[in-house]
């Protein structure tokens, strides 16, 4: 590759991105440098990219290998989208007739097709190796690559005979791309591709995008309604663990007046694919959906996924909930828990070998660890993989934004624990509970355990609490339960460490999850759009012309893009290549609609577009622009600065708002502090970060004059634009 090309140039001109994500920029540059490369990314984290960019660099075809059909032809789709030549990406598998299988041949030969997917199934075949065998491979890139490994949890074995069959092909570099490897499963990739010298990056598990919210499963259906009636026309994932509750779920759902339809492994294939391309078409906004639903999918644009039924391990959870927000808009993940489920899920296990119930309970008590816990839970998630994470607060789940009651828990602890030694490590937790309680039922008395020390030390406690730190004698390790034993509660060293050398110990008040709680996400002000008629009006046009193409929504363009395009009201094509997530080719491919559409909409709204205003007040003052920016970097008083210009403070004002809305950012809060009380300062600013609608000064006045000047909503406002927007 020429060294002079921009990567970043190469990006926007393709994807009609500013920036790349994380460490993408160094991965293709291993690509381009002709390394072997491993990435491990998180879901969402952008790893298709990772060899996409590279693939219309470089001279050749990049062979992608691809575990499922689905997940090539949304690929293979998003591709298209962003070039005028269809032929730029094809998938050559069993799917295809021998007329198309043709068309892909000849357009790989001439050097059109740029990205070739394979399923590892089609590139054992001998024809296949053949054809490969005369073609220029500029890499090779194993998607989902921890199929390869017998310790991966989607083990394919076809996967484990793709290096002999690039050995055959001919040899060119391998990117291998994984969202869930462990240190195991990594160094079994990397000895099975025979790229143990390669270059390794992994990326953060961090989606800062995802808000985390734990709720009670008390009335979870009607909760659940209610969620989705909230957020009316975004589309959503729901799991459960069962065939029948999703078949259930589905129904009360469409009989309440929502667009929901189930998917799971026990339907008619047909059935169930078609329910899927409604759900990427968005004719429906919901899917109602056992675990195998979500490998396939890549819909950039999920706005939630819910946890009808506690996940069995946290790296369910994360795969399942990593692909809401893919996008990097919002994403919530709500999930309902309820201890009971957890016992259920015990159940199932009895009968399991021994080893596998232990592996089973270890992954149940972690996530019993996650659900209950008063800390982050972006921190207690992250650290489950081994990441350190050391923010304070995110902000963005809701143990942060809403903190639980704690309480002092050291004497319940020691009383639970000497409870425990005292019935002889003989009887599970729930007995326990009915001894401290003082309960008079038929087991406490035919054990005689009325006669106990323990028995109703704990009465001032509630049977929940009680049940509560029981368990968190197990998750601390301070207790465990005997699996071959029924689940009798047994000491640990670290249990009778901390009777012989208490410490303080703080217990969540309220760990039953009986409680509904509020909805913590309506003010995390993620995916805001401008203009919210625009935005709709945006929206049902790109699902017009989606459904023109035959094509889901979100390959035109993205629910982000439309966002910008609210927001910036683009009125031609030059314009909508600054769009967010907006190339050349996606420009010229899909514009010219919404284009259309935009202009008549500020033409009927009478809208004077920022950068309108930009070139008004601006465009010949680039001077000044300057002298103002300098002046407010150096903290002059804005008096000052106005007098040295010869203007009236409201004209500096008005340089000062068109500044901003170029996008450049300034810091006025030193003035600000000095002459506006704080009440006043964060009444308007929370105003037009949660009440305005538009954002402009004419309905701020409206809705604000009578208890501040003009002045103040227009200083308080450039701080918001400046901090907020840009």
């Amino acid at each position: 590759m020429d060294k002079s090309i921009s990567l970043t140039d190469e990006l926007k001109k393709h994807f009609g991105f500013d920036q790349f994500k994380g460490s993408q920029q160094e991965v293709i540059q291993s690509i381009l440098d002709k390394k072997d490369t491993f990435v491990l990314m998180p879901t969402g984290g952008g790893k298709s990219l990772c060899y996409q960019l590279p693939a219309l660099i470089l001279e050749g075809t990049a062979i992608v290998v691809s575990p499922l059909i689905a997940l090539m032809k949304n690929q293979v789709d998003a591709i298209r989208s962003i070039s005028t030549n269809n032929g730029i990406a094809h998938f050559l598998n069993s799917s295809l007739s021998k007329t198309a299988t043709n068309q892909v041949k000849e357009d790989v030969r001439s050097g059109t097709t740029k990205l070739l997917y394979v399923a590892p199934e089609s590139l054992t075949k001998q024809e296949n190796i053949d054809f490969l065998s005369e073609i220029n491979i500029s890499f090779y890139a194993i998607d989902e690559a921890h199929c390869i490994s017998e310790w991966g949890h989607d083990f394919r074995p076809e996967y484990r005979r793709i290096r002999p069959i690039v050995q055959d092909i001919g040899s060119a570099p391998i990117i291998a791309l994984t969202a869930t490897a462990t240190p195991k499963v990594q160094h079994d990739i990397q000895k099975n591709l025979g790229m143990s010298s390669a270059n390794v990056f992994k990326s953060s598990f961090n989606r800062e995008n995802l808000f985390y919210e734990i709720r009670s499963k008390n009335k979870a259906p009607e909760q659940i309604i209610k969620f989705i009636n909230e957020r009316k026309g975004k589309s959503g994932i729901i799991y459960c663990l069962s065939r029948k509750k999703v078949e259930e779920l589905a129904e009360t759902l469409q009989v309440n007046g929502i667009k929901a339809l189930p998917y799971h492994a026990g339907m008619d294939s047909a059935t169930r694919s078609g329910n899927q391309d409604k759900f990427l078409m968005e004719e429906v906004d919901v899917i109602v959906a056992t675990i195998a639903f979500g490998m396939g999918i890549d819909k950039p644009d999920v706005r939630y996924v819910i946890h009808f039924d506690v996940p069995k391990s946290l790296e369910g959870y994360y795969q399942e909930t990593g692909r809401a927000g893919r996008d990097g808009g919002e994403g919530h993940c709500l999930t309902f828990y309820s201890y009971k489920d957890i016992q259920k899920l015990e159940k199932f296990m009895q009968g399991k070998p021994v080893a596998e119930q232990e592996i089973g309970q270890q992954l149940l008590l972690d996530t019993v660890a996650f659900a209950e816990s008063a800390l982050c839970r972006r921190r207690v998630l992250l650290h489950y993989f081994g990441e350190h994470y050391d923010v304070e607060n995110c902000c963005n789940c809701d143990n942060c934004k809403s903190p639980k009651e704690q309480i002092e828990g050291k004497e319940m602890i020691l009383m639970a624990l000497n409870a425990v030694k005292e019935v002889k490590q003989q009887f599970k937790s729930e007995h326990m509970v009915d001894i401290l309680i003082g309960t008079k039922n038929a087991a406490i008395k035919s054990f005689k355990h009325e006669s106990l020390n323990c028995y109703s030390k704990g009465e001032d406690v509630d049977s929940r609490l009680w049940k509560a730190v029981y368990r968190q004698c197990i998750i601390s390790g301070f207790l465990l339960k005997d699996i071959e034993n029924y689940g009798m509660l047994k000491m640990t060293s670290k249990g009778e460490e901390y009777i012989q050398h208490p410490y303080s110990f703080m217990v969540v008040k309220n760990h039953d999850y009986e409680a509904v709680v509020e909805d913590m996400s309506s003010n995390t002000g993620r995916n805001a759009t401008g203009d919210p008629e625009l935005f709709a009006m945006l929206k049902d046009l790109r699902k017009e012309e989606a459904k023109k193409k035959n094509l889901p929504p979100y390959i035109l363009f993205q629910e982000t893009s439309l966002s910008d395009m609210s927001i910036q009201y683009p009125t031609s094509l030059e314009e909508l290549q600054n769009i967010v997530g907006v190339g050349q080719g996606k420009a010229r491919k899909y514009g010219n609609p919404f284009i259309d559409l935009i202009k008549k909409y500020v033409i009927e709204n009478e809208i004077t577009r920022a950068q309108d205003m930009v070139v008004k007040s601006i465009a010949n003052k680039s001077k000044n622009k300057v002298f103002i920016i300098q002046a407010i970097d150096r903290k002059m008083p804005l008096n000052d600065i106005a007098e040295a210009k010869g203007l009236e403070l409201n004209d500096l004002i008005h340089e000062l708002e068109a500044i901003v809305n170029s996008g450049t950012k300034i810091n006025i809060d030193y003035y600000i502090e000095q002459e506006l009380d704080e009440d006043t300062v964060e009444e308007i600013f929370e105003y037009f970060h949660d009440d305005s609608v538009t954002g402009e000064l004419f309905e701020a006045y409206e809705e604000l004059g009578d208890d501040f000047s003009e002045e103040e909503i227009r200083l308080v406002r450039l701080k918001f634009l400046s901090e907020v927007g840009n």
